[in-house]
């Protein structure tokens, strides 16, 4: 799907390759942290965690901007952007908490410890400025704090204290960020100087697509290059515009099926640790792919949300692989081996 998004663009033609050299690594992630006991990162959280916040602190003196922002930390062959590495640090580090406070009462402390954890990181990433993947961490975060015992009564006042938070903060985010909100409440008056002009080219995409699509290569909005970054954020129209409903639905299956297989493992697990390294790398999967997909479908406003597996990133593909290797080592311990 990447190759048919570039479509013959010489400037992107090393996307491909590269993609696939970053999936190849991903299949030796995959193996090397199912061959390691997922316990043992219970021991390594906090050296992973200060790792982390140094190469999210490194962005600000080494990183490499891009649509304005300090993303990507520049190695000359590639892009390495810290974030995605970051959440699961942040699925690796919560769980760890949760795990070992299981029997802590669910009050007030124990709530906003976990939250301390989750917004030393989130709160990095959200001066980048990326408020995106912020979003993403937070909702890691109530998930996990979810599954692990957090009263309804707490899940709401964080709720609501969310939302007016998110209100007073508007007027300190980027004007981008809040050109982007603005753009989805009143695209009428977006259209006017084409600021949902990539919005609106999604949706003729994936509506043009019908039931089986225009043929792989043969969309008119993918091919003639109405669509911007397509190859990112906007694949899913790319899919529906030339595979059509069929094609997006087998897409939305085999994602729903790794997210199904992931929470079986939450399942299976032998202790809350693995149980919620595999929830949480659930949620991850499907949270990124339901809002990249609403984007697509101008449910909500656009961000910078990948879809997973599918989009062109290497850091984005080979953390998600990484998670996959984790629910692995959980699956693969979930009883003691006789011999």
């Amino acid at each position: 799907m990447i190759l048919s998004a570039i479509a013959g663009n010489e400037n992107l033609a090393t996307l491909v390759p590269r993609q696939m050299i970053f999936g190849g690594i991903g299949f030796v992630v995959i193996i090397l942290a199912a061959a390691i006991d997922y316990r043992f990162w219970s021991g390594a959280i906090i050296p992973m965690y200060v790792v982390i916040v140094i190469f999210l602190l490194l962005l600000f003196v080494i990183g490499g901007a891009r649509f304005g922002a300090t993303r990507w930390i520049e190695t000359g062959l590639v892009s390495i952007q810290p974030t995605e590495l970051a959440k699961v640090v942040v699925i690796l580090a919560l769980a760890n908490y949760f795990a070992k406070n299981k029997e802590a009462a669910r009050n007030w402390s124990w709530m906003i410890k976990g939250l301390l954890i989750t917004l030393g990181i989130a709160g990095l990433i959200f001066i980048q400025p990326n408020l995106s993947n912020v979003i993403v961490i937070m909702a890691l975060w109530a998930a996990m704090s979810w599954e692990s015992g957090l009263e309804l009564k707490q899940l709401g006042i964080m709720i609501l204290s969310s939302i007016i938070l998110a209100v007073i903060a508007f007027n300190f985010i980027q004007l981008y960020q809040q050109q982007r909100i603005i753009n989805f409440f009143r695209p009428d008056l977006s259209a006017r100087n084409g600021a949902t002009y990539n919005v609106i080219q999604a949706l003729i995409a994936l509506g043009s697509g019908g039931w089986v699509g225009k043929g792989y290569g043969s969309g008119t909005q993918t091919q003639l290059r109405f669509m911007k970054v397509r190859h990112n954020d906007f694949i899913f129209s790319v899919i529906g515009e030339e595979l059509g409903f069929v094609g997006t639905i087998f897409v939305l299956v085999l994602i729903g099926f790794i997210v199904y297989r992931c929470l079986r493992a939450a399942r299976l697990a032998r202790d809350p640790f693995g149980s919620l390294i595999c929830y949480g790398v659930a949620i991850l999967i499907f949270f990124q792919a339901a809002v990249n997909i609403a984007v697509n479908l101008n449910l909500i406003p656009v961000t910078g949300i990948p879809l997973p597996f599918i989009s062109y990133g290497g850091s984005g593909l080979i953390s998600l692989m990484l998670g996959i290797g984790l629910v692995e080592s959980v699956v693969l311990r979930h009883k003691p081996l006789d011999f």
